[in-house]
């Protein structure tokens, strides 16, 4: 039995995975926590936690403690932290783990002090960072040490971050408050604005994984969702198409479009003309939406495909830094 344990965090705003060295992939679950309204006792973290979503009594709240990717609420991610530890290390701790964390790149020193906190709060023996788009760079088997420049798109729950990596470092960055929470969020508003319907969380996002396109589609599908009437507070039910679910979404996917573009602007033209022959890398769980490659093909002017097995790219990023420490200590903070 090792004495010593060093785990991978990837503390996402929808979804938060566990790598532990040797092992691999350990915990994949929803970054979100029930608790008591009056103790706030932590009630259930993650999939449990996740089916009260929408369903709760009075007494109990449920919190999606991460915000656009970073820490909303400190003490409900303690709990979290210490419970994803304890369900990977068991119990009998000889020594708390040596743990990384990714953050995104323009985290302030006030947020990158906050998830350092929370996670030795939570039990870690030492506690590292390392920037969200450089894990996935790393993840996605990009060779970030080459002096060319390489450039890699994260869209996560809450937010997207375009870079540009080159020489083991992140060049230029740009982020934006938009992921696939956001997404949901337009699907919701739009069937109330239109249909006096309103839905739950979960409800817009099966309609955006059934029915989401990140260019309009040419045959047109449908399917059927039950809500409330705005109204008259009675059940509703409709059928939705994917022409609509293009039309809620679309000014979302142009503000990352946007972050792309901005990014590129600020890179060097060397680092340029080095993605023009490279493309563009995207992953995250968002990246996996419908013909969001071809979008950015078309709107970037440079080809870009998904990487394998997007949402663990930063993930497995994250392990790989945290398992060689001394290849990636300078992009370590």
């Amino acid at each position: 039995m090792k004495l010593f344990k060093k785990l991978a965090i990837d503390l996402g705003t929808a979804n938060s995975v566990v790598w532990e060295a040797g092992a691999g992939i350990v915990l994949n679950e929803p970054t979100v926590v029930a608790v008591g309204i009056e103790d706030r006792k932590v009630l259930a973290v993650g999939n449990e936690a996740k089916k009260m979503l929408g369903k709760t009594p009075e007494y109990i709240e449920v919190i999606k403690p991460l915000e656009d990717g970073v820490i909303a609420d400190y003490e409900v991610t303690e709990a979290m932290l210490r419970y994803f530890m304890r369900q990977v290390m068991g119990t009998n701790w000889f020594f708390g783990p040596e743990v990384m964390v990714c953050v995104p790149a323009g985290v302030t020193q006030v947020e990158q002090r906050a998830v350092l906190d929370a996670t030795l709060a939570a039990g870690a023996k030492k506690a590292y960072l390392i920037d969200e788009p450089l894990a996935a760079a790393i993840g996605a088997k990009i060779p970030v040490s080459e002096s060319y420049g390489n450039m890699i798109v994260d869209i996560g729950g809450g937010a997207a971050e375009a870079a540009v990596i080159s020489l083991g470092g992140v060049v230029t960055h740009k982020s934006v408050k938009i992921g696939g929470n956001k997404l949901d969020s337009a699907i919701m508003d739009f069937l109330k604005k239109k249909h006096n319907l309103v839905i739950g969380e979960q409800t817009a996002e099966n309609i955006k994984i059934q029915l989401g396109s990140a260019i309009k589609p040419k045959k047109v599908e449908t399917i059927e969702i039950n809500g409330r009437d705005s109204v008259y507070g009675l059940p509703k039910n409709i059928c939705i198409d994917s022409d609509s679910v293009y039309e809620a979404i679309k000014p979302m996917l142009d503000l990352i479009i946007m972050a792309i573009r901005d990014t590129l602007e600020i890179t060097p033209p060397e680092l340029v003309a080095d993605i023009a022959d490279r493309g563009i890398v995207l992953s995250g769980g968002t990246s996996q939406l419908k013909n969001f490659n071809t979008l950015v093909t078309r709107e970037i002017g440079v080809s870009a495909h998904v990487a394998l097995e997007p949402q663990f790219c930063v993930i497995k990023g994250t392990g790989i830094a945290v398992e060689n420490l001394e290849v990636y200590r300078r992009a370590i903070r």
